[in-house]
């Protein structure tokens, strides 16, 4: 018993001296930083702080495990209790070692993910199905506005459609890297969880939660909007295949949106997968049938018609089209970390990305070739009726495949911004104790589904909304943010080539950005103006 007594005595005594000297050792820092003598940036102070914090509970959760079993052993084993403790210290020592290198330590017992799988941890997803995830988002509906891209850029749009998969690949990663910092063995550890964690570490000290707000609302605005565009082209989609029906374009878009209210009950990225599975096989077979159809008439290919010079109004709204067409940075902090394996993640973008650009090229090409001047915003249009309506409908079901993961991160943004007790927001937690989704919860959800709704009824002109989207959100977060949040927070361990790629990166996609906003207002103002429908 007396064995017991000092060995919590000594526990406390060791825990309170660590405190104050990481105290200390803050403040030392910070003076020695305010001088000018620190190389590390206050962001990486700050997660490495994070790291200690969770290490220390760690300890203290593991040291009242030892001692709660040293109670209840201490009447049977005797003397035998003090060979018990350094035997659990050990254990202690090799399960801190474990939780800092692979973040797979016990998890908060007040965690909401408790509940969520095996182990208290959510369910886990492959590098392939991640794969489906990206190349649904990078090669989704957003491929059929392509050939209208070529028709006012030319081959210079050829050519965009490649530098956007290299440049969208390069910022995914840079992206990524941001998540990392360096311990104290020099080994790599995740000490952020998302895009607004990376936002706002860029912004510490001054502005703390700024970079957050911002990344949150560009997030929020390309996610809807790309929902929006799915249901936009549902709607338009089944109209010209039906064009006989009397059925508007808006109602098709109302049948559309009843289908996809289901999304609101979905869980976990794991029942998006097979959504974005089904999906990319849709995507092949819709691929082959209009790149069939256009080989059969290759005879008539209008190789004269592929420009060398471009259309200066319109032609800024096409890079949007093609930017917004390999948007996906904002989903893959989410994706890489719900990894099994996150080291696979840059071979996986890499082969996602080789195969966009490949498709897309061939298919904005091909399509282009064959109807030349009198290409349309959506290419399936251009089909004769006798496939058309087989091809639409392998769009549609595409479409409503495609729509859940936009939908999901969207709904996963606005929850942890405006509905997360912990994190003191405006509102209560979507969920119970039990991790079930409440009444709000849902009503939050089927909003953003008639919200969809409403925005793709009065607005249904698709490539100015896709143009509008890419330039406005598609490149700040594809292009500007993540070239400048690499240079901040990484700015020690960056080489010269890898500046100045970031800095290249930065300055085109700022000039894109605004050339592209500009004529995609114009080009909305002038349709309403004179009442221009898709």
């Amino acid at each position: 018993m007396a064995h017991l007594i000092r060995s919590k005595f000594q526990n406390k005594l060791s825990n309170a001296a660590t405190s104050v000297s990481n105290k200390s050792t803050a403040k030392v820092s910070g003076m020695m930083a305010r001088m000018g003598f620190q190389a590390a940036t206050d962001e990486e102070g700050l997660g490495f702080a994070a790291c200690d914090d969770l290490d220390y509970d760690h300890r203290q959760g593991l040291q009242m495990d030892i001692m709660k079993s040293d109670d209840m052993s201490a009447g049977d084993l005797g003397e035998g209790s003090g060979e018990a403790g350094v035997g659990g210290e050990d254990a202690m020592l090799a399960g801190d070692s474990h939780y800092q290198r692979d973040g797979t330590g016990p998890p908060n017992s007040g965690s909401k993910a408790s509940g969520l799988g095996e182990n208290g941890k959510s369910p886990k997803i492959t590098a392939w199905e991640a794969g489906w995830n990206v190349t649904n988002a990078i090669q989704g509906m957003f491929v059929l506005g392509l050939p209208y891209a070529i028709l006012h850029g030319g081959y210079l749009g050829l050519f965009l459609i490649i530098f956007a998969a290299v440049v969208c690949c390069y910022t995914g990663k840079i992206l990524i890297a941001c998540l990392y910092e360096d311990d104290e063995d020099g080994q790599l550890v995740r000490v952020r969880d998302s895009y607004v964690d990376i936002a706002n570490a860029c912004c510490q000290p001054r502005f703390p939660s700024l970079g957050g707000h911002i990344v949150n609302v560009a997030q929020i605005i390309e996610l809807v909007m790309t929902c929006i565009l799915y249901v936009v082209v549902s709607g338009n989609l089944m109209y010209n295949s039906f064009p006989t029906l009397p059925i508007s374009q808006k109602s098709w878009a109302i049948v559309a949106t009843a289908a996809l209210l289901p999304c609101a009950f979905l869980k976990n990225l794991k029942s998006v997968s097979k959504f974005s599975l089904l999906c990319t096989v849709a995507h092949f077979v819709i691929n082959i049938l209009v790149i069939a159809y256009c080989l059969s008439r290759a005879r008539d290919w209008a190789w004269d018609k592929v420009k060398f010079y471009i259309d200066v109004k319109k032609f800024p709204i096409s890079i949007g089209i093609i930017v917004f067409s390999y948007t996906s940075q904002i989903f893959l902090p989410s994706l890489e970390g719900n990894m099994q394996k996150p080291s696979e993640f840059h071979c996986m973008m890499n082969w996602t990305h080789i195969a966009a650009c490949v498709l897309k090229g061939l298919f904005a090409l091909v399509a282009y070739l064959t109807w030349a001047d009198a290409t349309k915003e959506v290419i399936t249009d251009n089909l004769p009726s006798t496939i058309r309506a087989v091809v639409n409908l392998f769009l549609v079901a595409k479409a409503l495949l495609s729509y859940p993961l936009p939908f999901f991160a969207a709904v996963e943004v606005l929850e942890k911004s405006f509905f997360c007790e912990r994190e003191r927001t405006w509102f209560p937690d979507c969920y119970g104790g039990d991790g079930r989704l409440k009444s709000w919860g849902l009503t939050l959800r089927c909003s953003l589904v008639v919200f969809t709704l409403l925005m793709a009824i009065y607005v249904p002109h698709f490539a100015l909304l896709m143009g509008l989207t890419g330039s406005l959100t598609g490149a700040g977060l594809c292009f500007l943010l993540p070239s400048l949040f690499h240079l901040k927070l990484l700015w020690r361990k960056l080489l010269w080539h890898h500046v100045f790629f970031d800095v290249a990166i930065f300055v085109i996609g700022g000039i894109c950005a605004i050339s592209g906003f500009i004529h995609s207002m114009e080009g909305l103002i002038e349709a309403y103006k004179y009442g221009i429908e898709d």
